[in-house]
């Protein structure tokens, strides 16, 4: 099956009582599982995760970005994913190699790897983006069932008050190279504000219910669009926004040089002379950046000039 390409969609419906916002994520969720070599299930976790990232960053300000952070106590440990505005996604997982037997329904047990915890959503202004820094807003709510799209719906119904509806899902197949690969990666988001009559709300809960899983529609050839129109039933849609979604990290050699140089010069002097040198892992993206003897004694000689 030829993947869709990653893309957005925003819309409204019933006069603006109803936004709604789908995405096709099948590319830079199989690009996050490549680059932290994930297990089957916690790319499942992982790409869920991401995509969550991508349908509230579609609801940001174009200079903002939006941190869902899950502290958990299962034995994936934790996820952290950042998205903005412009549809760049990144994130990774605590534990990447965890992996656990599949569900009696034969579905991965992400509920099982996240268990417990918490759930942190961070909505701030992108300071590589803007140069200003502002308190962050942060919301937070327990974790009710670990499996990602409930936690984000009951995030968004308990600490910001809009009743919200969220299907998240990721299908892997083998793969020769790779062991597998991500096949259908995707979600959408329905939301009712004040005012929506009783009369919607019945009927969207009725459609909702039975729309297909969302990586069902995804690997049938249905885009954004087409999963709105399922899920919405009998009523339409006006679009707002459509984009391109990307894995992109802000991530750099010149970043990991800046943070080496805040370094204390010992710091610097015993990496010097016990490694011969330095290296910084993203953990965002897993890109590693190497700093061999003479990177590293420029650096110094910028922190201390008579080193």
């Amino acid at each position: 099956m030829e993947r869709l390409r990653d893309v957005l969609v925003r819309a409204t419906a019933c006069d603006g009582m109803v936004r709604c916002v789908a995405a096709i994520t099948t590319r830079l969720v199989d690009e996050a599982s490549r680059r932290h070599r994930t297990s089957p299930t916690v790319s499942a976790a992982l790409g869920r995760t991401l995509t969550a990232g991508a349908l509230l960053g579609s609801m940001l300000k174009d200079t903002e970005k939006v941190t869902i952070l899950l502290q958990c106590t299962g034995p994936i440990g934790g996820i952290t994913v950042e998205a903005d505005a412009r549809g760049n996604v990144r994130g990774y997982a605590k534990n990447p190699r965890v992996d656990l037997p599949l569900t009696e329904k034969k579905k991965f047990d992400v509920s099982g790897a996240v268990g417990g915890g918490m759930l942190y959503v961070l909505r701030e202004a992108d300071y590589y983006r803007t140069g200003l820094f502002r308190d962050p807003y942060c919301g937070s709510v327990p974790i009710v069932s670990g499996e990602i799209a409930e936690d984000v719906a009951y995030y968004l119904t308990q600490s910001e008050q809009i009743p919200s509806a969220v299907s998240l899902g990721v299908f892997v197949l083998p793969d020769e190279e790779r062991f597998f690969r991500v096949e259908a990666a995707g979600g959408f988001l329905i939301q009712t504000f004040p005012g929506v009559s009783n009369d919607v709300i019945r009927d969207l809960e009725a459609s909702i219910l039975a729309t297909p899983y969302v990586t069902e529609m995804i690997r049938q050839g249905m885009g954004p669009r087409e999963i709105l129109h399922t899920a919405l039933g009998a009523y339409t849609f006006e679009i707002l926004e459509e984009k391109e979604l990307r894995f992109a990290c802000t991530c750099s050699f010149e970043r990991a040089r800046r943070i080496l140089a805040a370094l204390d010069p010992e710091e610097l002097r015993a990496m010097l002379r016990e490694d011969g040198g330095a290296e910084m892992i993203c953990h965002f993206c897993n890109a590693t950046y190497r700093f061999d003897a003479d990177d590293l004694r420029a650096v110094l000689l910028e922190r201390d000039p008579t080193a």
